[in-house]
């Protein structure tokens, strides 16, 4: 095979077989090709006993233009496929560089990505467990500039997800956030969903406390309200969308994912 280095114990068993066989038949037996059973017969030298070849066969290709001309283009724009910066080369240098130098050249791209290249984000996926973990929380609908007759319509969009399904429910809120309407779409999604998970996420609502006292009076609401569903509760202060890895907001989870009807 090709670019397959042959083993010391090839040459042994071919040089065995080659005492009863023909060149072709002992190459056949060995697994070789006849041309690599030629060399053996002609190099007394087992394979073990000859140096590696460490160096290049041929001259790099690209080295004239690697630092001045490719190396920019992909610190400026490090996703830059191979083929289109060997266009590039082709506009800029007619002649000097055919399609056949494709593979070289993105083989050098491969690398020059591991070892100077923009570092990759690294995502720690998380494992959900069925039943177990819903989370809740309000994302501003203002961007979305909606208008009823003309006027702004100012809103919030209250969002619950199961974590394991990503069974989702949505409903319109009207005003800021509070504690009104965090049990009120809780509710209804748990109504819609037919049951409730075993844990209760939320954000901390933060925005929605003007002291301390109406924070206490929330904290006891709302722990009265898990204990009615019979879940345990648990704040996120870093919104729903940190739940999700990539997912930076809530408009942004609701509006690029599938909506699961089952769970």
């Amino acid at each position: 095979m090709s670019g397959t280095r042959i083993t010391d114990q090839q040459v042994h068993l071919y040089m065995n077989k080659r005492k009863q066989y023909s060149q072709e038949v002992a190459a056949a037996k060995t697994g070789i090709s006849v041309r690599t059973a030629r060399r053996i017969e002609r190099d007394a030298t087992l394979p073990s006993q000859k140096p590696r070849q460490t160096w290049r066969t041929r001259a790099d290709p690209f080295v004239d233009v690697w630092e001045s001309e490719v190396v920019p283009l992909l610190r400026n724009a490090p996703h830059l496929m191979g083929i289109t910066i060997l266009r590039k080369l082709q506009d800029d240098h007619p002649g000097c560089y055919p399609d056949s130098m494709r593979r070289t050249l993105e083989r050098r791209i491969r690398q020059w990505r591991a070892l100077e290249g923009p570092t990759q984000e690294v995502f720690f996926p998380q494992e959900h467990q069925p039943g177990v973990r819903g989370l809740s929380d309000f994302t501003d609908m203002s961007k979305l500039c909606v208008t009823i007759g003309g006027a702004p319509f100012g809103h919030r969009l209250y969002h619950f997800v199961l974590a394991f399904s990503r069974w989702e429910y949505a409903n319109v809120v009207e005003g800021g956030e509070s504690f009104e309407a965090l049990a009120a779409g809780l509710q209804n999604a748990l109504w819609q969903a037919g049951g409730c998970p075993r844990e209760h996420r939320s954000d901390s609502l933060s925005a929605a406390f003007k002291n301390l006292t109406e924070q206490e009076d929330f904290t006891k609401r709302y722990s009265a309200l898990l204990d009615h569903y019979g879940m345990e509760g648990t704040r996120n202060n870093r919104g729903l969308g940190h739940e999700y890895g990539a997912v930076k907001n809530m408009s942004q989870w609701f509006s690029t994912t599938p909506h699961r009807l089952s769970h």
